[in-house]
């Protein structure tokens, strides 16, 4: 697909400051990161701002947030111009996504001991789940879980820490984070498959207006299709992610 140049009134409602700020949420760490050399926020989020600037034409300031939730509210006070999250309805208010760009597997932790050996065994009383507060994982258990309790926590450290600690039953994430986390420590393990696909998209704030999100979805087909994703997730060691399909 060959590159378009963008009309200049598209460049000034992305970057009405003269450069592109992208909140990057490092509170899902298989799409963004901390360099550990530089300290800077790097992974397959950062690739795309960065790539998204270059074809505006502007320069790219990188908003880093440790939680979901304060990415989220970034973009939503256009204290940024672009974000990455989880498609979701309960964040519809405020912002315009695009399509997916990347699919992730949401999956429990349990402990090695616990009876549960099935993702529809966790929904029962007494049974209580850890989720980082504002991740796309808690508002997708917040509608569908009707029996146990959704423990809300600042963040996926804390969610796992709490069921290490036995404080819960369950802890719900990423299912790379979990399995990372099964993997440094003996005592706990993932159960098989998944209970939720969380969709990864770009978004812009809604007061951008609808031509803003027609450039952005289309950005997001051309990254897809031309193996920009793809490539990306490669080269920052991403397992278990997959470029979703054509939107």
């Amino acid at each position: 697909m060959s590159q378009q140049p963008t009309p200049s009134a598209l460049v000034s409602t992305f970057a009405p400051g003269g450069a592109l700020r992208a909140s990057i949420n490092l509170g899902n760490p298989i799409l963004a990161h901390r360099d550990p050399v530089s300290g800077e926020p790097a992974g397959v989020s950062v690739d795309l701002a960065r790539e998204f600037g270059r074809r505006l034409g502007v320069p790219v300031e990188l908003v880093a947030f440790e939680r979901t939730a304060l990415s989220v509210d970034a973009v939503r006070a256009e204290q940024a111009d672009i974000g990455f999250f989880a498609v979701d309805p309960a964040r519809g208010e405020g912002l315009r996504f695009t399509a997916p760009y990347v699919l992730i597997e949401g999956s429990y932790l349990v402990p090695e001991r616990s009876p549960v050996s099935a993702n529809d065994q966790v929904d029962r009383e007494g049974v209580r789940i850890s989720v980082g507060a504002g991740s796309a994982y808690d508002l997708f258990l917040t509608r569908e879980i009707h029996r146990a309790e959704v423990v809300r926590l600042e963040g996926a450290p804390l969610a796992l820490a709490a069921l290490r600690a036995g404080e819960v039953e369950v802890a719900a994430g990423i299912r790379q984070l979990l399995e990372a986390e099964a993997a440094r420590d003996a005592g706990v393990r993932v159960l098989p498959g998944r209970f939720m696909v969380i969709r990864q998209a770009m978004v812009v704030p809604a007061g951008r207006g609808a031509a803003a999100q027609e450039l952005l979805a289309s950005f997001v087909e051309e990254m897809k299709e031309g193996g920009f994703v793809a490539d990306a997730l490669k080269r920052h060691g991403v397992e278990g992610a997959i470029v979703a399909p054509a939107g």
